[in-house]
C-alpha cells in the first residue's frame, strides 16, 4: 500500500471535474484494493437479462454494493439468494457514473466451508447412500501384474514420477498412458472418456492420477460423472488425486486409494529386491524339501531291498501253489461230477415214473372201468326218476280239480272266464258257463241269492 496514495493525485495545484474525481477515485481504490476477501450477507439480489449479479453485502453495521458480472457468475456453483451468508473475492472499485462504492466480484462461495466443499459432502453422502463406497464392492489388486493402464495428463510430473517408480521397482511391467485433461471445463468429460477406454483395454490394473493443487484444481475428480464412471469399471483402479492431504471423491470409490501418484506406482510395481529375496527362500526351501524327500525314498529303498528275495525262491513257492491249486481243482471237479451223476439219476426216475405209455395204461384201465359203470347207473338213475314221476302224478291227480268235478263237482265260469267264488260276483239275467266233470253247461242267473249257504262235506 502507498505511504501517501493522496500524494499522486497532486490535488494542490489540479482542480478536478466531477467524473475526473471518480476515476482517479476507481484507479486508487482498484490500485490499493486489488483483491479481498470479504464476508456478509446477501440483499437486493437482482438478475437483470444481461445475465449479471449485482446484490447488496451487508452486516449488523454496514453495507456495500456488489456487482458480479456473467463470466464470474457462471462459476458460481451455489444458488445465490437474499439472506444468504456469502464470502466474495474481488476488487473494491467505483461505479464513476453514480459515484457508488462497490466490490467488483470474481468468486463468491457460502461462508464456513465454501460452495465447493459444500458440493462435495453432498455428493459423498449421495454415492455413499447407493453404495458405491462399499468395501464388499472393492477388489484387490494383482500381486503381480503384467499391464497397467495410467489415465493422467501427459504434460505433468505425476507420469514421470510413475513411470520412475516402476524401472526402479518392476521393469517388466508393461505401462500404457491413457491421455487426458485433469484440470479445467473439459476435463471430467475426458476423463470418463479415458477410464471407459482404458477400463476395455484389458489391463490387470489402472491408475487414476494427478498432482497436488487447490479444491478448484481438483475438482474434477470430485464430479459425479468421474466417480461414476470409476466405479463401473471392472479392472482394478487406483486413485492417486493431490497430495496426501487431499481427498476426492475417486478416492473413496476405488479400489484403493494411493496418498500420492508414487504410492499409487509402488502398490502396482512388486519390488525386484523382495521378489529375489522371496525367490532366494523358496529356492533354499525346495532344496530342503528335496533333501528330506531323497532322504526319505533312501530308506524305503533300503526296505524294500531287504523284502526282496530271489526270483528262483518266489518261482518254487508259485509252482507248489499252482500244484495245491490243481489238486483242488481236480477234486471240486470230481465232487461237481458226482453230484451232476446223483443228479442225472434221479430225474432218470422221475421221467421213467411218468411215462406216456404207463400214463395211457392207466388211463385205459380207468376208462374200462368207467364204461362198466355207466350203464348200471344210467338204469339206476332211469328206475329212480320213473318212480318219483309216479309219486308225483299221484300227487297232482289228488289235488286236481278235475278229479273234484269228476265227483259231481262243477265250476261256473263268467263271460271273461273267471271262476265265480261269490253270488255277489253275479247280476240276474249274466250268462255263466257250468264245466262238469264231462262237458259244459250254458246258463243263466234268475235270482243271486246272497245269504250263506252251509253244506255238508257227507253230501
Amino acid at each position: 500500500m502507498l505511504n501517501d496514495p493522496f500524494a499522486r493525485l497532486g490535488l494542490d495545484r489540479e482542480i478536478l471535474s466531477v467524473s475526473q474525481l471518480n476515476n482517479r477515485a476507481r484507479l486508487l481504490l482498484e490500485d490499493v484494493f486489488a483483491q479481498v476477501w470479504v464476508e456478509g450477507e446477501i440483499s437486493n439480489l437482482a438478475r437483470p437479462a444481461s445475465g449479471h449479479v449485482y446484490f447488496t453485502l451487508k452486516d449488523s453495521q454496514a453495507q456495500v454494493r456488489c456487482a458480479l458480472f456473467r463470466q464470474n457468475a457462471a462459476r458460481v456453483r451455489q444458488v445465490l439468494r437474499d439472506g444468504l451468508a456469502v464470502r466474495v473475492r474481488g476488487k473494491v472499485s467505483l461505479f464513476e457514473g453514480r459515484g457508488d462504492f462497490q466490490l467488483i466480484l470474481d468468486s463468491v462461495e457460502p461462508a464456513g466451508d465454501g460452495a465447493l466443499r459444500l458440493a462435495f459432502e453432498a455428493l459423498k453422502e449421495k454415492l455413499a447412500a447407493e453404495g458405491l463406497f462399499a468395501t464388499e464392492r472393492k477388489r484387490p489388486l494383482p500381486v503381480h501384474p503384467r499391464r497397467v493402464g495410467i489415465v493422467t495428463s501427459p504434460t505433468g510430473a505425476v507420469i514421470r514420477d510413475i513411470i520412475s517408480v516402476f524401472r526402479r521397482r518392476a521393469p517388466q511391467v508393461h505401462l500404457t498412458l491413457i491421455p487426458t485433461a485433469v484440470q479445467g471445463r473439459e476435463a471430467t468429460a475426458q476423463i470418463v472418456r479415458a477410464l471407459e477406454l482404458a477400463d476395455a483395454g484389458g489391463f490387470d490394473a489402472l491408475i487414476l492420477a494427478r498432482g497436488g493443487g487447490s479444491l478448484e484444481d481438483l475438482w474434477c475428480f470430485n464430479e459425479e460423472a468421474v466417480a461414476r464412471a470409476v466405479a463401473a469399471c471392472k479392472t482394478p483402479i487406483v486413485s492417486a488425486v493431490g497430495h496426501e492431504t487431499d481427498v476426492s471423491i475417486c478416492d473413496f470409490v476405488a479400489d484403493v486409494r494411493a496418498p500420492t501418484p508414487s504410492a499409487a506406482a509402488e502398490l502396482l510395481a512388486p519390488d525386484s529386491t523382495d521378489l529375489q529375496q522371496r525367490l532366494d527362500s523358496l529356492k533354499r526351501r525346495l532344496l530342503l524339501r528335496m533333501r528330506d524327500q531323497l532322504a526319505r525314498e533312501r530308506l524305503r529303498l533300503d526296505s524294500l531291498a531287504r523284502r526282496l528275495r530271489h526270483p528262483g525262491e518266489r518261482l518254487r513257492q508259485h509252482a507248489q501253489r499252482l500244484d495245491e491249486l490243481d489238486l483242488r481243482l481236480r477234486r471240486a471237479w470230481q465232487l461237481r461230477l458226482n453230484a451232476r451223476h446223483e443228479q442225472l439219476a434221479r430225474l432218470e426216475a422221475r421221467l421213467a415214473a411218468q411215462h406216456p405209455g404207463r400214463l395211457l395204461a392207466l388211463l385205459r384201465q380207468r376208462l374200462e372201468a368207467l364204461g362198466e359203470r355207466l350203464p348200471r347207473a344210467i338204469q339206476l338213475q332211469l328206475r329212480q326218476q320213473r318212480q318219483r314221476l309216479e309219486n308225483l302224478a299221484q300227487g297232482l291227480h289228488l289235488v286236481s280239480p278235475l278229479a273234484t268235478l269228476g265227483r259231481g263237482y262243477s265250476i261256473l265260469l263268467d263271460e271273461q272266464g273267471q271262476a265265480i267264488r261269490r253270488a255277489s260276483q253275479t247280476r240276474p239275467g249274466q250268462k255263466l258257463e257250468a264245466r262238469l266233470g264231462e262237458g259244459r253247461l250254458s246258463l243263466r242267473v234268475e235270482d243271486n241269492h246272497q245269504d250263506p249257504v252251509n253244506l255238508s262235506l257227507l253230501d
